[in-house]
């Protein structure tokens, strides 16, 4: 995994530009992992998508300003907070008058994201409702469980997930190498889940929601978060060749951090720790990132006060 673009030649990108989960945070104890919420850019050669729309949202536009497709597709886990936030500014794309961003959402029966989001984006809670702006937005509801097939014949399958009013998972297939995004999702007894077992099973890399330790998770049941312990218990199981971690909980520094990837790269040593701004070539060797430190020192379990 390289922080930098890497060299495709055609085949499945990932770059996070958000990986914290729930809300954003900010400072030197941040500074490595990032602390925006959940935007990733996936590249199936040069077909882009975007999933969720968190405050990394911003410097994705920012980083690709005039060079977005004219059809942006933006896959919606699910719309809380967190994953929708991001959305009116997201300039390059809301403010171009010759785009259009289309919205996929299947968390609702079948219902799309337009009325839950023009909801949120008018007053008193924002000051314009999204109809204003330049861009033309389409939204489009479906069924998680039913595969995306878009308009250039690409298909994206996809599957519904453990979580407060349900979130997608969503699998790529490109150029012989999967990609699965797994979050948010919260684990169940038995583990793992037959179905998702199904879903994941001989991918390339797997993102998956790590948002508590095992000895933080017994008093953040109900949640709709996972651990990364069952990320890698899911990923042996299922054949899955390198993992990462996100929904990376914002009580979480990044010295915590590097302490847990140690641990986790002990039991899988292809797992890692998704970083904001990073880029990983699916299927390609994964290398720690260099100069990381390792510490030593046993991670207590925090006093999490309850964030959606």
């Amino acid at each position: 995994m390289t922080s930098e673009s890497p060299t495709s030649d055609g085949g499945l990108v990932l770059r996070f530009w958000g990986v914290r989960g729930s809300t954003p945070v900010s400072g030197s104890s941040y500074a490595e992992f990032g602390g925006s919420t959940p935007c990733l850019e996936v590249r199936c050669g040069e077909r882009m998508f975007l999933i969720d729309a968190g405050s990394g949202l911003y410097n994705c536009g920012q980083h690709h300003r005039d060079a977005l497709p004219k059809q942006v597709d933006l896959l919606f886990s699910h719309l809380h907070l967190d994953h929708t936030s991001g959305l009116p500014f997201f300039k390059p794309a809301i403010f171009d008058a010759e785009r259009t961003l289309n919205t996929y959402c299947g968390n609702l029966d079948g219902a799309s994201a337009e009325e839950a989001l023009g909801r949120l984006f008018a007053p008193p809670l924002f000051p314009v409702t999204l109809d204003v702006l330049p861009c033309t937005m389409r939204h489009h509801g479906f069924r998680a469980g039913e595969p995306l097939t878009f308009p250039d014949g690409t298909r994206v399958d996809t599957i519904l997930l453990n979580h407060p009013q349900g979130s997608v998972g969503y699998r790529f297939e490109h150029g012989g190498k999967r990609l699965c995004v797994i979050s948010d999702i919260e684990h169940t007894d038995p583990w793992p889940d037959p179905a998702l077992l199904d879903f994941v099973r001989d991918a390339d890399l797997m993102v998956y929601d790590g948002m508590f330790t095992d000895c933080e998770y017994p008093t953040c049941r109900g949640w709709g978060h996972s651990t990364w312990q069952k990320g890698v218990e899911l990923a042996k199981a299922a054949g899955v060749k390198a993992l990462a971690i996100i929904h990376l909980h914002p009580c979480h520094s990044d010295t915590l951090l590097h302490s847990v990837e140690a641990d986790m790269q002990a039991e899988m040593p292809s797992a890692f720790i998704a970083r904001e701004r990073q880029s990983v070539l699916v299927g390609a060797p994964v290398e720690a990132p260099a100069g990381a430190p390792r510490p030593s020192e046993a991670i207590e379990p925090l006093a999490l006060a309850r964030i959606a």
